[in-house]
């Protein structure tokens, strides 16, 4: 028993620090993921190893090891709970002309189970729809929001990389882009509230680094800083939202708020986990919402499931000028921005 303890912690300890080296590998990437996971089974190991007794300056060390990467983990994940305050406020306006509903789901491309979707969507009521993954099946299937949703800017693949908006607010200057890969689309427009503010939306879904995806998280990071370079360069409201195959409490995450100076309304308010949605253990929070300091936050909250591996997300904004003395937006400094330069150079070919 104790050498499985010894093993284990070991294993646990290893996964705990590989994500401190700033290698973009996927096996050292991987390990951004899990953090709610490896800290439940450091606090099982150390629990374990302690009530087992015996001392020594071996033992004495393991358990400290173990205790000072339990506490890194809970520090990383801490701020994804209720006990850290809220980087965004609650609105106390009633709804209005300034408010911006929006849902985006990755429906798996292989799934078809389009009934669900649409179902959040008659019950949300939002103003904007992103569907991610979709192919020609999925834009047949979701035809109904054709007639709810008139002005779209649609995208299908075979690559599970199309992207598909709906929405009830007319687009403004609406784009496709490919950023980084010539495969991998985004979506970027603007649309126009009933207050008169224009609002840009940015929508991503960046290629993850893994097996049989990418080697590496490279051209993920780079996609994430060439959005957040322009967002700080954007004047006006700005929300950034897609599956972006990033855990809101990775390094590279961090960078991307600190390079856009975005708000997380996650912050505070829990980690709504949204991937894998047919594993219960094992969820990680990879669908994102970023936005300006000029909004607060009516509601947010992950929609039932509906056959994808991803739940769909929604979210309801106020647009509310006068936040931003209230919500300080983060800042890069020149480290930051000095590592941004490197991911960018590092996507390169």
């Amino acid at each position: 028993m104790e050498t499985t303890l010894w093993v284990a912690g070991t294993v646990l300890a290893v996964a705990t620090l590989l994500p401190l080296w700033r290698q973009t590998s996927w096996w050292v990437r991987v390990f951004d993921f899990p953090r709610l996971q490896l800290a439940a089974g450091l606090l099982a190991v150390l629990v374990g190893h302690a009530a087992m007794g015996g001392g020594g300056a071996a033992p004495h060390a393991f358990r400290g090891l173990l205790l000072a990467c339990l506490v890194l983990q809970v520090r990383r994940i801490l701020p994804y709970t209720r006990l850290a305050r809220v980087q965004v406020q609650h609105s106390r306006l009633a709804d209005g002309p300034g408010h911006l509903r929006l849902l985006f789901a990755n429906v798996l491309q292989s799934n078809r189970h389009a009934d669900g979707l649409l179902a959040a969507v008659r019950r949300c009521q939002p103003d904007v729809v992103l569907a991610l993954e979709v192919d020609d099946a999925w834009i047949e299937a979701l035809g109904e929001l054709r007639h709810s949703h008139p002005h779209t800017l649609l995208r299908p693949q075979d690559n599970t990389y199309g992207m598909a908006l709906y929405s009830r607010l007319p687009l403004i200057a609406p784009e496709v882009a490919f950023l980084v890969q010539p495969d991998v689309p985004s979506i970027h427009l603007r649309v126009r509230l009933g207050t008169g503010a224009e609002v840009t939306l940015h929508c991503l879904h960046p290629r993850p680094p893994a097996p049989g995806e990418a080697a590496s998280s490279a051209q993920r990071d780079a996609e994430l800083v060439l959005v957040g370079r322009q967002v700080k360069r954007q004047p006006g409201p700005v929300v950034v939202m897609g599956d972006m195959n990033d855990v809101a409490w990775s390094h590279t995450s961090a960078l991307f708020r600190k390079i856009s100076g975005l708000l997380d309304p996650r912050v505070g308010r829990g980690m709504f986990n949204t991937f894998n949605a047919k594993h219960r253990f094992v969820r990680f929070p990879l669908d994102h919402f970023f936005h300006s300091n000029d909004f607060r936050l009516v509601e947010f909250r992950r929609l039932p499931f509906f056959g994808s591996d991803h739940f769909p997300v929604y979210i309801h904004l106020s647009h509310e000028p006068e936040a931003e003395a209230a919500q300080p937006e983060p800042h890069a400094d020149a480290p930051a921005q000095a590592e941004a330069d490197e991911k960018l150079a590092e996507a390169r070919p």
